[in-house]
């Protein structure tokens, strides 16, 4: 009598462990946001936000996040592929992984994983220190125009939107985007500190990056790649400034690939439930986002069509041979 109680009691324990693991159960019970960047950047930024909307939206979860930097989001690309089937991890992503699969002729690309939701947008910001002998637009492109191997430009990684900014600005100010010294870093906590440290002339970021250190007064802002002035900072649009750039970043979750169909379903169910909380709200506004929120075949079909055009633009620009 006493053995079958104490196997009643592991076939109810076992069961109890497989309805909480991996793809088991009425939902995901502990959630891992992988941020394929170092910390301080705009991944790791989203992606620590999101993980407080998470467990705002349903307390009890568990949701780590965790940073694998390096090569443009491509290493935690390639990381995410080994986890293929896993129900229980996201991967924040966007427009500069598109550019640094391309850049680096990543082995795995997007195919690979499965798509989830876009999440937000936003505008790219260019500045300087505040001790920069340029004050405006104007300032930057005539030393630009002069010698362009010495005006260093910090950003995220290469073939990123950063550097795809940096290229057109380029372009409109008729340099050669090829000449420009672009130096590429894993996150915009690198980019920041060379900035502060003035080991660059010029910084370029999505503006919630550097929006908090221009409103302390430690960096100028020169211009924002947005077609109208936004509310959020003072600064003239890069159209006002006599160079003909607009872009916006973006910014979603994939998961690994070979997901079923329920796993899928239960992800995305999560993600809009946390796009629908009040925390992920605010910090929508206080960060200046935009939402765009998009999942399902629409955000699958976007991404298709994000790749084929990225990869025409750095082309274009001479990022990639």
């Amino acid at each position: 009598m006493r053995l079958r109680r104490l196997a009643a009691l592991a076939v109810v324990s076992l069961t109890a462990l497989t309805a909480c693991g991996s793809g088991g159960g009425s939902g995901v019970s502990a959630l891992r946001i992988m941020a394929p960047a170092a910390p301080g950047g705009g991944w790791d930024q989203t992606s620590r936000v999101a993980a407080e909307a998470l467990k705002a939206a349903e307390p009890s979860r568990k949701v780590e996040v965790y940073n694998v930097p390096g090569a443009g989001g491509t290493i935690g690309l390639a990381q995410l592929a080994g986890e293929k089937g896993n129900g229980d991890l996201l991967m924040t992503m966007g427009l500069v992984m598109v550019g640094a699969v391309e850049q680096n002729r990543s082995k795995v690309t997007l195919a690979d994983t499965t798509p989830i939701a876009k999440l937000t947008e936003e505008y790219e910001i260019v500045v300087v220190p505040a001790a920069s002998p340029y004050k405006t637009l104007a300032d930057l492109v005539a030393a630009w125009k002069a010698d362009p191997a010495k005006v260093a430009v910090a950003g995220g990684s290469a073939g990123g939107t950063d550097h795809i900014v940096a290229g057109l600005m380029a372009k409109a100010a008729g340099i050669d985007p090829k000449r420009v010294n672009y130096i590429a870093h894993s996150g915009g906590g690198e980019a920041l500190n060379a900035l502060l440290g003035e080991k660059v002339a010029v910084g370029i970021s999505g503006i919630g990056e550097f929006a908090e250190h221009v409103k302390s007064g430690k960096l100028r802002a020169l211009g924002v790649s947005s077609p109208a002035r936004l509310g959020n900072v003072d600064a003239p649009t890069l159209v006002e400034g006599g160079l003909d750039v607009r872009l916006a970043n973006w910014r979603g979750f994939v998961a690994p690939g070979g997901l079923d169909a329920e796993a899928t379903k239960r992800l995305t169910d999560l993600v809009t439930k946390m796009h629908a909380s009040p925390a992920w709200k605010d910090a929508v506004t206080k960060n200046g986002w935009t939402d765009v929120f998009q999942t399902g075949k629409p955000f699958a079909d976007f991404l298709t069509a994000e790749q084929a055009r990225v990869k025409a633009v750095i082309a274009e620009m001479g990022l990639v041979s």
